[in-house]
């Protein structure tokens, strides 16, 4: 199986998110109201929540959680009292609605602290590569 660059900023590279988010909208199911793919530099995820609670995923430090403020596609997302997951930059994707449930009551990986997993300026770091395989799940 031959490896596949995706050049940066082509439409192909800016939907790799919105793939790989499919599949965290598909894992929680009826918990979500609403998602989008935001802005780039870094490339965003927002996905609302039944409720007050918001996920938004950036390509350098994942996912955080916390009170939806303002944002849409063309703006960056805020939330209020954020609170990052952990896990890595690419969680599984059946693992957030644990995380999400963790996140809620205080345990587990989330923090304050914002983690810092990658820049968006290092297109062939193999991050690209890793979003790719979700590409591949969907087109199955």
């Amino acid at each position: 199986m031959a490896v596949k660059h995706v050049e940066p900023y082509t439409e192909e590279w800016r939907h790799q998110p919105a793939l790989y988010a499919s599949r965290v909208v598909e894992a929680l199911g009826d918990e979500v109201r609403d998602w989008w793919q935001g802005p780039c530099d870094p490339r965003t995820v927002t996905i609302r929540l039944t409720g007050e609670d918001t996920l938004v995923w950036d390509e350098e430090s994942g996912w955080r959680r916390g009170r939806y403020v303002s944002g849409d596609r063309d703006v960056r997302t805020v939330l209020a009292d954020a609170r990052y997951l952990g896990g890595g930059l690419l969680l599984r994707p059946e693992r957030l609605p644990s995380a999400v449930v963790d996140a809620r009551a205080g345990v587990g990986n989330s923090t304050a602290w914002r983690p810092c997993y990658r820049s968006y300026r290092h297109y062939r770091d193999g991050f690209d590569l890793a979003l790719n395989g979700y590409v591949a799940y969907v087109g199955a």
